[in-house]
């Protein structure tokens, strides 16, 4: 028996915006919705987005995290609505 080798899904540069990666995740789930790549293909796009799927989740809680930290600074504890009818 045989084992195909895999290959290990290409790193995210730390250099990538957000919405770069965004951008390519939505690529790729549009190929792999059309259902036209081979399985081994679909594989390998199924594993380039978890890892953009992760790094635009790590974007947004280091965004969040910023945020809070520039909140605190500034003494208001809580987020509030920008459309809050006065």
């Amino acid at each position: 028996m045989t084992t195909k080798n895999t290959k290990a899904p290409k790193a995210i540069p730390k250099s990538t915006k957000f919405e770069d990666a965004l951008g390519e995740l939505e690529t790729i789930v549009t190929t792999l919705e059309s259902g036209e790549q081979s399985l081994d293909e679909s594989l390998g796009q199924f594993e380039r987005g978890v890892s953009l799927a992760r790094f635009c989740q790590q974007s947004l809680l280091d965004a969040e995290r910023k945020v809070k930290i520039l909140m605190d600074k500034n003494g208001t504890d809580t987020l509030e609505d920008l459309d809050t009818p006065e």
